[in-house]
């Protein structure tokens, strides 16, 4: 990885290559699946699961990002890669667009960075988990390649909302062929 400015801060010239070989398949994407159940201590730490961590073994940052979901009562919560993803996405928006501030404001004005300890948890602040509802027990929850922690019970109703979308025949899922990247398979 050659160069690690963001493509807009680069000569026009140079931005293509930097968007290619920065987001583009330089780097493997973590891919976080399934669901565990963790305790949260008094002090607000909890231990990510092993899975996750090992999915982020490889990021500079030994850590991850948090925030609130713009969608649901739950943390969004992924890599500082994905999170630099995500803000330069923003930045091929208008600039002065009200979608390009709302989104600012609801995901990246919003995140944390939480750095693992020497045993693997990061500290979940206080404010967060009131707001999101989660005490005891913090659920996360894969989602590809960013996961979400929820409190359990919260998860439970939105579960059953989302397979009652798909039994509706709602939700469909066109797969990827590996050979375009594209729709299709």
């Amino acid at each position: 990885m050659g160069c690690h400015r963001h493509p807009k801060a680069l000569p026009d010239r140079d931005r293509r290559t930097a968007r290619v070989g920065i987001f583009e398949g330089s780097f493997s994407v973590a891919t976080f699946i399934g669901q565990h159940e963790n305790k949260i201590d008094r002090k607000g730490r909890v231990s990510v699961p092993s899975k996750f961590r090992a999915q982020l073994a490889k990021e500079d940052f030994q850590g991850v990002v948090v925030y609130p979901s713009p969608k649901f009562q739950a943390l969004e919560g992924c890599s500082f890669r994905r999170i630099e993803q995500i803000a330069a996405s923003l930045d091929d928006l208008d600039m002065l667009s009200d979608k390009a501030d709302d989104l600012a404001a609801t995901i990246l004005a919003e995140a944390r960075e939480l750095p693992f300890d020497g045993e693997g948890r990061i500290m979940l602040p206080r404010d967060l988990l009131d707001e999101m509802g989660i005490d005891e027990t913090a659920l996360f929850v894969g989602q590809g390649s960013t996961f979400q922690i929820w409190s359990p019970e919260t998860y439970s109703r939105r579960k059953e909302e989302a397979r009652q979308r798909i039994k509706d025949g709602e939700v469909t899922l066109k797969l990827r062929r590996d050979d375009d990247k594209g729709g299709g398979g």
